[in-house]
């Protein structure tokens, strides 16, 4: 059993926490055992503290990654804001002697000091290192054959790679989402829009016409070249902005059709068996028929196999 500290950030308690109940669910089946890490604050995000104020920055979040020292475990976060904040602020103080001192300078204050024990991990990552594809397999209930999954992976989680310990190995070309998606048998082809930003962030805060610009290319990248039955994200803002914003644009009559978004966390745990009204039930596009297909007689995978 992998213990690890759950670093929830702000979106994924206050807006989804269904998601949350995902990671709750699935990963102490899968052996990854999670810890809270009580006190938590928000990372902070880009947009905040990191556009006037760096060393404060760096000092705020090196102290969420203190709570997982001080629990000799290593973060793991679902949201990719957080992961890329915390990945990025770990690799400024340990590798910047000026702001390393800076931070423990602020850290003191508080009786607290970076030590640098703690990884930082997004939870595709931890799923795919510490479970892997096979074993995810072997743990589902429900079988995706014949279903299509359309991966949109967010950009947090790929860029600026260079800061990141705990990577893809080519963010170009990402296969952690897409390997564990087929591990629930699912078909995941290639799309042309599939590195493209989704809108969301800072350009849907400050223009909304041109984020929902970009997502409804990528919608229509999905539907009209793979045909997806549904769009799986590894990042709470994009589930947020492929639901919402594909409402939105559906709402307008900008597109004609519905592509329900899950998180991954989300389906792998609805492959295993979970009750869809705790893993699975905020959502702003309907997802009720594909959750009764996924959870259907017939994709018992006991069955199917038999």
């Amino acid at each position: 059993m992998k213990t690890m500290g759950l670093f929830l950030g702000c979106n994924i308690p206050l807006k989804l926490p269904d998601i949350e109940q995902s990671f709750r669910k699935a990963l102490p089946e899968l052996g990854i055992d999670l810890v809270d890490l009580e006190g938590a604050s928000c990372c902070p995000s880009w947009g905040t503290l990191p556009s006037f104020d760096l060393p404060t920055w760096l000092a705020v979040s090196a102290r969420n990654i203190t709570l997982a020292e001080a629990k000799d475990v290593d973060v793991v976060t679902g949201c990719n804001s957080c992961f890329g904040i915390l990945a990025e602020t770990k690799h400024i103080i340990e590798h910047d002697e000026e702001y390393r001192k800076a931070v423990q300078e602020k850290l003191a204050l508080i009786n607290r000091e970076y030590k640098g024990t703690s990884q930082v991990y997004h939870v595709l990552h931890a799923l795919y290192k510490f479970v892997g594809p096979e074993k995810i397999n072997e743990k589902i209930k429900y079988t995706l054959k014949q279903l299509t999954i359309a991966i949109q992976v967010g950009c947090h989680a790929l860029w600026p790679s260079k800061v990141m310990a705990i990577k893809e190995p080519n963010p170009f070309f990402p296969t952690i989402l897409k390997e564990l998606c087929e591990a629930l048998e699912a078909d995941v082809p290639h799309y042309s829009r599939i590195e493209a930003c989704c809108g969301m962030g800072g350009m849907r805060s400050t223009n909304m016409e041109k984020s929902l610009g970009l997502l409804k290319e990528k919608l229509i990248s999905i539907k009209e070249e793979i045909d997806a039955d549904m769009i799986v994200v590894g990042c709470s803002s994009c589930y947020l902005q492929m639901d919402g914003g594909q409402k939105i644009l559906r709402d307008r009559g900008e597109i004609d059709f519905e592509i329900p978004v899950f998180y991954y966390t989300q389906l792998l745990a609805l492959c295993m068996g979970f009750d869809p009204k705790q893993v699975a039930a905020i959502n702003e596009i309907p997802r009720e028929e594909i959750i009764a297909r996924i959870q259907s007689e017939e994709r018992l995978k006991e069955k199917q196999e038999g």
